[in-house]
């Protein structure tokens, strides 16, 4: 089976070069651009494709590809909204993907966000470069004893739920879907989870449905000097309306792993480049630490992608996906 992959870096070479050796009858190929209508011609010849959280596989692209008799579409990531899944099936396509790769490291991340947002931290260690070891404007909230809310409480939601409780924290859930196994979370409607969390973090998808569900309204309801951390997916907050709770003190620290604006800068360095985006803003507050979807980014978890996406190529070479498990596949 020969694949060709999209929009593909050092280390998701050598994560998947390593879990090769478990799979002798796949083929790989690695281009750094990204797939879109124009690179998509570069897939003629091969079995399958392999792309990622922002690629676009929107109608035209899965057209072109259905041209070169492109069967098979795998993501090496949870999500799929970057899909036409309509076109997708209509033209017989199989999408699969990697639903859950250590959940554990984006959950840590989200926290370690809270942290350095609320406690400064990388303000302070700038200072200390610098021989400045004054803490005047390094004041932070102790986590233990407060409330956190957890908006989604699946694989990585859970995790969180369990790194706050395991901090001391009261925590309150919110998702249509109550996990029995959170017996120490306390289910509640996203307005009252507004109201009393000292601690909201996003772990939800993004569905129509949900799409700015954080806006001004929300913000509003929030605690004063609340700390916000986002690392689900961008469009779940109005990143305008969220530079303003920021600068009206009504979100006290805020940690950005994922924002609406992102998709011109995901995992490219734009280090040389002059432009204006929300970025320069958010970094402009000296309580707002941003990182550019990282928190998936740990050696278990580039491990646990590539595994799992040749898995689902074998299976689909060797017409065996009923062997797959069903998560993992979208069509």
């Amino acid at each position: 089976m020969k694949i060709l992959f999209y929009d593909t870096y050092d280390y998701d070479k050598n994560a998947f070069e390593e879990q090769l050796k478990n799979f002798p009858d796949i083929h790989i190929d690695y281009l750094e651009a990204d797939i879109n209508p124009v690179t998509a011609s570069l897939a003629k010849g091969y079995d399958a494709i392999c792309a990622f959280v922002n690629s676009d596989l929107g109608a035209l692209t899965l057209e072109i590809l259905a041209g070169f008799n492109i069967k098979c579409i795998l993501m090496r990531c949870a999500g799929y909204d970057a899909i036409n899944m309509e076109t997708a099936k209509n033209l017989g396509m199989t999408v699969l993907r990697v639903p859950g790769y250590s959940p554990e490291a984006i959950a840590e991340h989200a926290i370690g966000l809270a942290l350095a947002a609320d406690r400064h931290i990388v303000k302070g260690y700038n200072r200390v470069r610098e021989n400045d070891f004054a803490l005047s404007g390094l004041l932070g909230t102790t986590l233990h004893g407060k409330t956190a809310g957890i908006v989604g409480t699946g694989k990585i939601g859970a995790a969180m739920c369990h790194i706050v409780h395991g901090m001391g924290m009261k925590v309150l859930g919110y998702d249509s879907y109550h996990n029995p196994d959170l017996d120490f979370v306390e289910y509640v409607e996203l307005d009252q989870l507004l109201r009393e969390s000292d601690l909201i973090s996003l772990h939800c998808p993004l569905f129509e449905s949900n799409y700015h569900m954080i806006n001004a309204d929300s913000i509003a309801k929030m605690k004063d000097g609340v700390i916000f951390v986002n690392t689900a997916r961008g469009g779940l907050v109005d990143t305008q309306d969220l530079i303003e709770g920021i600068r009206s003190h009504k979100i006290g620290a805020c940690g950005i792993d994922v924002y609406e604006e992102e998709e011109p800068n995901v995992f490219r360095d734009r280090s040389s480049a002059v432009f204006e985006s929300v970025v320069s803003t958010l970094c402009a507050f000296p309580n707002v630490v941003l990182t550019s979807h990282q928190a998936f980014f740990t050696k278990e978890a580039l491990a646990a992608i590539a595994n799992t996406t040749l898995t689902n190529a074998q299976a689909f070479a060797k017409g065996n996906l009923e062997q797959l498990p069903a998560p993992n596949i979208v069509s």
